[in-house]
């Protein structure tokens, strides 16, 4: 293992399309368990699910038992740090106390562009 960081990014993962939510969580939380550091970032429609009441609401497939905030939580606990885009605090009308606890915090582009930037860091783009 050459890499010792994932960085996961949900730009393109629409929570109203609620099938596309599984893979990149669930991913993320193998790699935890295979003990990679693992970031996730929530940005443009995924940015929603950093949001208290929002993951809770959705599943991944029509009439689980389990919610996609479920998912998160089984993430966090196997070490997946989560974090929101800063400007999705103004798309989805949050202020920072809006954030689930699973939610490290806010970031802006330049520090996701430093992440994945760095030499022992990979990326996946969902």
């Amino acid at each position: 293992m050459s890499n010792s960081k994932l960085v996961i990014i949900m730009a393109n993962t629409n929570p109203s399309h609620r099938e596309e939510l599984g893979a990149p969580i669930f991913q993320a939380t193998v790699a935890a368990a295979m003990e990679y550091e693992v970031d996730v970032i929530c940005t443009a429609a995924s940015g929603i699910l950093m949001k208290v009441g929002e993951a809770e609401k959705l599943t991944i497939k029509e009439g689980s038992p389990k919610t996609v905030y479920d998912f998160i939580k089984d993430a966090h606990e196997a070490g997946v740090k989560f974090y929101s885009c800063s400007p999705n605090l103004e798309l989805f009308d949050m202020e920072p106390g809006d954030l689930i606890p699973e939610c490290e915090g806010l970031v802006g582009g330049a520090h996701l562009i430093e992440m994945v930037m760095e030499d022992d860091c990979e990326v996946l783009t969902y």
